[in-house]
């Protein structure tokens, strides 16, 4: 079974939570549904078209306003179903570092 290969223990929810996912540049947005999520990465459930995904490198917004959000790396997708890695901050980017501190 895909994601068993996981290097940090992952909290599995009792009720999907609703989500979105949203394209780096801000293009296209889809709903989702968070399954599970450690520290690295989570495990969602998308609604509609999966074609999005294509990019690799997204957003996953937790919160209605998209004040809370992590970015985000498709590690595999199976259906509806999608394994994602939390993309680290790069060193030296003065402006997420901020934003980061604000959260």
């Amino acid at each position: 079974m895909k994601g068993e290969n996981r290097k940090t223990n992952r909290v599995r929810f009792d009720h999907r939570h609703a989500a979105n996912l949203m394209g780096v540049d801000g293009t296209w947005r889809r709903s989702c549904f968070l399954l599970d999520v450690s520290a690295t990465g989570a495990k969602i459930e998308i609604e509609g078209s999966i074609e999005v995904l294509q990019a690799k490198e997204f957003f996953l917004l937790l919160s209605s306003t998209g004040l809370a959000f992590r970015r985000c790396e498709l590690v595999w997708i199976d259906g509806c179903n999608a394994g994602i890695r939390f993309v680290k901050q790069k060193p030296g980017n003065k402006r997420a570092e901020s934003s980061e501190k604000k959260q």
